[in-house]
């Protein structure tokens, strides 16, 4: 039986060790001169001569990370997402994706009343009923066809909206990008409003919680493994081209969808399900097998 307490406990440690961590210096990666500027390394250039730090004061350790993470991607992920594209069409893909989706509504639901966003919550609810009842559990997005929009809403984006700051970059192993804030919001407590992981907890079905992390990793994967390829041919500095996009990405998703100025992002955010442990009884955590997948 998978068990899930100490490693949390020890993440949210870890992380807040981070987070009272001195603030990196100003990142001076940018396109290098002579060369071709691609629309992603102008806009990490653009952010530097403003003057914004790129808060990332364990830049050496988070690169390592980046290459085991990027090894991963390559060599075990993008075969099975490969063969996923290839062997599924286009139809059955969104089907599925739309399941996923319609299972993380509750988090969602949970942060837009956290956030006082009661009209967002209306909708979020109100979608969720519609594609669970009469979408077949989401495989149909019948709610979008009726003009309500999906959004997507985290307790990392509450604890930014609440006035927290984000602490420094992190690259975490397997799950990608984040940073202390995102980490504790996104993969602790989020797991308090997620009620199909609490029920596999309670009734001792850990392996089917993993299963369904796993699965989901995978299809926010092939969802934007073109997009990474692109990111890589055309950046002079991968890593600092997706930290960028990340920290950008997020910044839009807090402002709710407000104009920022940014460039086209891609959803290279993690998610992770997760779920919590039941009171009457001792667990260790499983992270979910996601490397850049957003929700």
């Amino acid at each position: 039986m998978l068990r899930r307490l100490r490693l949390p406990i020890l993440f949210a440690l870890t992380v807040s060790l981070l987070w009272c961590g001195p603030a990196g210096a100003a990142d001076q990666s940018a396109p290098a001169s002579g060369g071709q500027t691609s629309f992603y390394d102008a806009a990490i250039a653009q952010t530097a001569q403003s003057g914004e730090d790129f808060n990332d004061p364990l830049e050496s350790l988070n690169r390592a990370i980046f290459l085991f993470n990027d090894g991963f991607q390559e060599n075990l992920l993008r075969p099975v997402v490969d063969t996923y594209n290839n062997v599924v069409p286009t139809n059955g893909r969104k089907a599925i994706k739309g399941i996923f989706e319609n299972l993380s509504e509750p988090i969602t639901l949970a942060n837009d009343l956290l956030q006082f966003e009661f009209h967002r919550a209306m909708n979020t609810l109100v979608r969720a009923f519609v594609n669970t009842v009469f979408g077949f559990g989401g495989a149909m997005n019948l709610a979008q066809d009726m003009g309500l929009e999906s959004h997507k809403e985290d307790f990392g984006q509450t604890l930014a909206v609440w006035g927290m700051g984000e602490g420094g970059y992190l690259m975490l192993p397997f799950l990608g990008p984040s940073n202390p804030r995102d980490a504790i919001g996104r993969f602790l407590i989020d797991a308090y409003f997620d009620p199909l992981g609490i029920y596999l907890d309670n009734i001792d079905m850990d392996e089917v919680d993993l299963a369904i992390d796993a699965v989901d990793g995978v299809l926010d994967f092939a969802d934007v493994i073109d997009d990474l390829e692109q990111i890589r041919k055309t950046s002079v500095d991968y890593y600092a081209a997706i930290r960028s996009l990340y920290r950008q990405k997020r910044k839009a998703e807090i402002a709710n969808g407000q104009s920022l100025d940014l460039p086209p992002i891609p959803d290279i955010s993690p998610e992770f399900r997760g779920e919590l442990p039941a009171p009457r009884r001792r667990q260790e955590p499983v992270a979910g097998l996601i490397l850049y997948g957003g929700r």
